[in-house]
């Protein structure tokens, strides 16, 4: 059961990447580039109120995010076993769990749980947390 949860937070995490790839459609953003460094103001319908360096700050940050997404969906999905069976998988594993967590706090304290989108979102980073310190208990 332990490599089965450990599976399907790899799965959980490819999921995430599909949802962050959709960041620039799903909320309009207008990719920073250099040349807007010199430029007025331009972007997407939510970044616009951003200068050149926040924007791209923020594309960069949701593009290193897709990333870290990614490897641990794939470390997850092929090394399920070495992540519950080694010192440093179990350290990776709590890394994950904590990083839900603390993702799920973030939620609650930056956007509440008033809103039923941020109360689905909330369900969906505690589960990201336990499905990863679940094996290791």
């Amino acid at each position: 059961m332990s490599e089965s949860l450990i599976i399907f937070g790899g799965f959980f995490h490819l999921g995430f990447v599909v949802f962050h790839l959709f960041f620039w459609r799903l909320f309009k953003w207008k990719p920073a580039r250099r040349s807007e460094y010199f430029s007025a103001l331009e972007g997407g319908k939510d970044l616009s109120s951003l200068n050149f360096i926040n924007r791209a700050v923020m594309q960069i940050l949701n593009l290193c995010l897709i990333f870290v997404f990614l490897a641990a969906g794939l470390i997850s999905i092929f090394y399920a076993h070495d992540l519950i069976s080694t010192s440093l998988g179990k350290v990776l594993i709590i890394s994950i769990s904590v990083f839900w967590f603390i993702r799920l706090i973030e939620q609650i304290i930056f956007f509440g749980l008033k809103k039923k989108l941020s109360v689905i979102l909330s369900a969906l980073f505690a589960l990201g947390s336990i499905v990863y310190i679940v094996p290791i208990l």
